[in-house]
């Protein structure tokens, strides 16, 4: 498109902008749903400038990676919980009450609203703050790989979905 003596390149301002969503989604704010917003980006962008062969293939593959990556994120967290001693059942309750809390208190309801439900039940059920700290630190710990494989996985939506873009 042309303005003037200027040169204006959509297409580039489009790949600009979806590639800034998915860095922000993925490394600015870790606590949101950085795989979802990468997938979301990917189908905005498919949307707006079309698919294609290549555009169908890598966004079957980044949405099975979100796909994957978000119930792996879920289960890391459970998984590390339960191994310090809390039942699957407040495990459950801890991660309902983490997505209730980041509606509330967005950006770090979530992760706070669950360990704060998880810590309440344990002590409640166990009458040992220590053993119910040491559930509430095994939750923390699978977040924080969690946090780590999320970021693996983005790093590869991205690069999928800049092969498509710049192919």
């Amino acid at each position: 498109m042309q303005i003037g003596n200027f040169y204006i390149n959509l297409d580039l301002i489009l790949r600009g902008v979806v590639l800034t969503i998915m860095v922000v989604g993925m490394i600015v704010i870790p606590i949101l749903p950085g795989l979802v917003i990468i997938w979301v980006a990917s189908l905005g962008y498919g949307l707006i400038h079309g698919f294609g062969v290549l555009g169908w293939v890598m966004f079957g593959l980044i949405t099975v990676l979100m796909l994957a990556g978000s119930i792996l994120d879920n289960v890391l967290m459970g998984t590390s919980a339960h191994r310090q001693g809390a039942p699957w059942w407040v495990i459950l309750i801890a991660m309902v009450a983490a997505i209730a809390a980041n509606f509330l208190l967005p950006i770090i309801g979530g992760i706070l609203g669950g360990l704060l439900v998880l810590f309440l039940i344990e002590w409640l059920r166990l009458r040992d703050w220590r053993r119910a700290l040491a559930s509430m630190k095994g939750m923390l710990i699978g977040w924080g790989w969690a946090f780590v494989f999320r970021f693996i996985i983005g790093m590869i939506m991205v690069g999928l979905w800049l092969i498509w873009a710049w192919a």
